[in-house]
């Protein structure tokens, strides 16, 4: 089997995309207001690609490490229930939300860009690290996308997985 039909049997069952948020869905830098709140942008092709994945049935969760307003209101935005921010331990984490979903490994794909995410990536049937990630996030994972966090690399993700499970990509 090619590298490009592996790839494409992995994400063929994906019931759960999980999604690391800074160098993820944002460019990974931060922004800072003179209250010190942090400010985020966000790139509309992801949202169209994660409310895709969601028609289509399957899942999108969150698990950050850090805290923010901007991403609670963003994922409530795109239909995104399952927001796990603040998060020290990412893999225990992981571990309660297949539980509670009623999911394996064998359905999850996740998608990293730092250190952090290892311990997500590890467990994921399909492990994804966008372009611009840290080496050992690449050196782990089973897809590097071609674009970089924060600019489209979700859409990426989104829809390779739609192709792979031969659902419609339309906008939204």
């Amino acid at each position: 089997m090619n590298p490009t039909d592996q790839l494409i049997e992995r994400a063929r069952n994906i019931r759960l995309l999980v999604l690391d948020v800074d160098g993820v869905l944002t460019d990974g830098r931060l922004y800072f207001n003179a209250e010190g709140e942090t400010l985020k942008a966000f790139h509309v092709r992801d949202g169209a690609g994660i409310v895709q994945l969601r028609k289509s049935g399957i899942e999108v969760a969150i698990i950050s490490g850090r805290h923010s307003a901007a991403v609670t209101t963003r994922m409530k935005e795109l239909g995104v229930s399952q927001v796990k921010q603040g998060i020290q331990d990412k893999r225990a984490a992981l571990q309660k939300l297949l539980e509670s979903l009623d999911l394996s490994p064998d359905c999850l794909a996740c998608v990293g860009d730092d250190t952090p995410d290892l311990p997500m990536l590890k467990m994921a049937h399909l492990a994804v690290a966008v372009a611009d990630a840290h080496p050992s996030i690449q050196a782990a994972a089973h897809y590097v996308t071609q674009i970089r966090g924060g600019l489209g690399a979700v859409r990426e993700v989104c829809d390779l997985i739609l192709q792979a499970q031969c659902t419609e990509i339309g906008g939204g």
